[in-house]
């Protein structure tokens, strides 16, 4: 599965999702990409799963009709989203196309 963390996700993570393709916004020089654009272009490149922090995307952006899945962690604090790996990696792990995940931290 190929994964695009958007920029409030913290890298770290990664290493814990190994048995997936993890590239970031800012590696592919999408930093300036925002909601609507950045999903455009993750779904051009073939990006399965969109990992975001952007708590306010489901509002934002029509989400119905997706060819990736939606993960949002509800924070950024890299301590608190480490108590939680085990319940991201299986949230990855049973992501689906136009599947909206919120994962409270």
């Amino acid at each position: 599965m190929r994964i695009l963390f958007d920029q409030g996700v913290p890298v770290p993570l990664r290493r814990y999702l190994a048995s997936h393709v993890v590239d970031t916004a800012f590696e592919r020089g999408w930093s300036a990409l925002h909601n609507g654009a950045l999903l455009n272009v993750a779904e051009q490149e073939g990006y399965d799963l969109l990992m975001t922090t952007d708590q306010n995307l489901r509002y934002q952006q029509r989400l119905t009709d997706r060819q990736l899945a939606i993960i949002v962690l509800l924070s950024t604090s890299w301590s608190r989203i480490q108590l939680r790996i085990d319940t991201i990696q299986a949230a990855a792990a049973n992501s689906v196309a136009e599947g909206y995940q919120e994962i409270l931290i």
